[in-house]
């Protein structure tokens, strides 16, 4: 038995399917499955019931999970403790963030960690909230930005709050203001025709979530994009739709309009491991993510602007 065996056991125990499973670690789907029969010939039985089109854990596989993360996780911080050794010259820092995030904060943050570290090897994982607590819960992140207030007393997760960030109505700059100066409200956004993210984003969730209590429902014309698709869109006047402030104004080609009635606003959060004290790496991207948090603070409300 060996850790690389153990890893290929856990992706794929994961996701249910050896080759998303091997795209998602990087190697070749034959490789992985090579070690995944060797891990099962030394262990003396499957672990794995096989079906067409996906995979499921068998009684062994079940009982070896939970052994096996632990292993991993103990390899990770055997990398961790050696990094440190040489502070951040050198080492890895594994950061999960939303893609709302990623196309606005995390990305300047990463390019200052970048700049100030270049010898850290840099891995980002974008997903939804839930997933990236799950993953950091297994110890495959080490720290993630995620949409929340708070989590699970037995997930053994630390939320901290870092912002709350109001969400905007975007259109297009080109196109004729949705208002003469002033903010729109929730009805009036309803008549214009609509364009929604993904059902998996968090942003989805809550502003279904405002239509739905206010009675309301968008007049959708787009559905299922992701939010650069999103913001793609609408600049080119497809449709309007709501995105948070700090991801909107990095976008070209949008109008920023207030909403009112209601308001809304989402708390972004640095989630992290509860007992395991983070790396010199990890420690590292948080100063730096509190300066460019500080700054988020001390910036004007951009609504009724145009993003050039």
């Amino acid at each position: 038995m060996t850790l690389d065996q153990l890893a290929c056991f856990v992706a794929v125990a994961r996701v249910g399917h050896f080759t998303r499973a091997a795209e998602e670690i990087g190697i070749a789907q034959p490789s992985l499955s090579r070690q995944i029969a060797a891990l099962e010939k030394s262990l003396g039985a499957p672990l794995f019931d096989r079906v067409p089109g996906s995979v499921t854990l068998s009684a062994a596989g079940e009982a070896l999970l939970p052994v096996a993360i632990r292993m991993l996780e103990d390899r990770a911080t055997a990398h961790r403790r050696i990094a440190e050794l040489t502070g951040v010259t050198r080492g890895r820092l594994r950061l999960g963030a939303t893609p709302s995030l990623c196309i606005s904060l995390v990305a300047e943050v990463l390019s200052r960690y970048r700049a100030a570290h270049p010898g850290v090897e840099l891995h980002v994982t974008e997903a939804g909230s839930r997933t990236l607590t799950a993953l950091l819960a297994q110890g495959e992140l080490d720290v993630a930005l995620v949409i929340a207030e708070r989590t699970p007393d037995s997930s053994g997760l630390a939320l901290i709050p870092l912002l709350r960030e109001e969400l905007v109505v975007v259109s297009s700059a080109t196109h004729p203001p949705l208002t003469a100066g002033r903010a729109i409200a929730l009805e009036e956004l309803a008549q214009q025709p609509f364009v929604a993210c993904h059902d998996n984003y968090d942003l989805r969730v809550v502003v279904d979530q405002a239509f739905a209590a206010a009675g309301l429902r968008s007049r959708t014309v787009v559905e299922g994009a992701e939010l650069d698709a999103v913001l793609r869109f609408v600049a080119r006047g497809i449709g309007v739709s709501v995105a948070p402030m700090m991801a909107a104004r990095h976008y070209p080609g949008l109008r920023i309009t207030g909403l009112t009635a209601p308001e809304l606003h989402r708390t972004i959060s640095l989630a992290q491991r509860t007992g395991v004290a983070p790396s010199h790496a990890a420690a590292a991207f948080r100063a730096l993510l509190d300066d460019a948090v500080a700054e988020v603070t001390a910036a004007p409300a951009d609504a009724g602007s145009v993003v050039e």
